[in-house]
This record gives C-alpha cells, sequence and structure tokens, in this order.
C-alpha cells in the first residue's frame, strides 16, 4: 500500500463510507486536532514518566485514536468504533485517583514548572482547542456526545497530572498573580 493516493490532491479528503468532503470541513479540523492531542501525549509518553502515569496516558493513545475515526464518521446509525460512556467513566476514575492526592487549590495556576507537566498542560490547551471545534461541529452536524465528553474529561485529567507531576518533584503549582 502506497502513503501517498493523490485523491487529496483537489483539496477533499474521504470520510468512512464513501462521503468526500473539504480538508476545511469542521470535521476534519475536529479528528485533526484529536490526532494533534495524541501526537502532544506521544511527546509527554517520550519522556521519563512514572509507570502508573505512563499506562494511563498509553491507553488514553489509545482512545483518542478511537474517538478520531467516532469523529470521521457522520453515519450515526454505525454504532462501530465509537467513544462510549466507559472510556469517560475511565478519565473520571483517573481524575479522582490522583486530585485526591493533590492539595487543593484555591488559585488559578500557570502553566508550567518540570519540563513534563509543561509538555502535559500544552496537550491540555491543544485538547481544550479540540474541544471547541467539536462543539463548533457540533452546531452544524450530529455527532456521537459522548466525543465532547470524553475532550472535555481529557483536559481536565491532564490538568491534574501536570500538577501530580509537579508535586512528586517537588515543584510548588506557579500561582496566578493577577
Amino acid at each position: 500500500m502506497k502513503i501517498y493516493t493523490k485523491t487529496g490532491d483537489d483539496g477533499s479528503t474521504g470520510l468512512q463510507g464513501t462521503t468526500r468532503i473539504s480538508k476545511s470541513h469542521p470535521r476534519i479540523i475536529a479528528y485533526g486536532l484529536v490526532d494533534e492531542i495524541n501526537s502532544s501525549i506521544g511527546l509527554v509518553l517520550s519522556e521519563n514518566i512514572d509507570d502508573d502515569i505512563k499506562n494511563v496516558l498509553s491507553k488514553i493513545q489509545n482512545d483518542l485514536f478511537l474517538a478520531g475515526s467516532d469523529l470521521s464518521n457522520p453515519n450515526l446509525d454505525n454504532k462501530e468504533n465509537r467513544i462510549s460512556k466507559d472510556k469517560i467513566v475511565f478519565l473520571e476514575n483517573q481524575i479522582d485517583i490522583f486530585d485526591e492526592k493533590l492539595p487543593s487549590i484555591t488559585n488559578f495556576i500557570l502553566p508550567g514548572g518540570h519540563r513534563i507537566a509543561s509538555l502535559m498542560h500544552i496537550a491540555r490547551t491543544i485538547t481544550r482547542r479540540a474541544e471547541t471545534q467539536i462543539v463548533e461541529l457540533a452546531k452544524k452536524e450530529k455527532i456521537n456526545e459522548n466525543c465532547l465528553k470524553y475532550i472535555n474529561r481529557l483536559s481536565d485529567l491532564l490538568f491534574v497530572l501536570a500538577r501530580t507531576v509537579n508535586m512528586r518533584n517537588q515543584i510548588e503549582d506557579i500561582i496566578w498573580k493577577p
């Protein structure tokens, strides 16, 4: 199989099924941003990170691939390769597990601290951008609402994981000072 097909040379791309749409369509941008999240998490995984965080992020990478597939299939009657509620519950459980060990926060926290925490904050901001694009897509077309919920929870988990990395490396949260 060749990597290039030349079918997209006209600025279109194929969705699951036979539909072709513009590469600038909100659906393409949405799952492209999900791919960008996945790549940024891959960068985090290239660092020397704790096994518990590595295991969570590795699972998330696989789930993000599923989310991209979900968003690339506008036929909601097709139930194959969809983000399900159990994927959201997994993220919520991980948030609870990691957050219970963190000091409570009373101020806004600036992204930064340890290099790995900073990389997670970058992944978090990409996730927020993807969420915005998925919301925009959902205004125009029906989508699996679990995708939006999953991406929303993922940004929360990445925030908690960034704080966890800082805490484990004895770096205090960077408090916003207006």
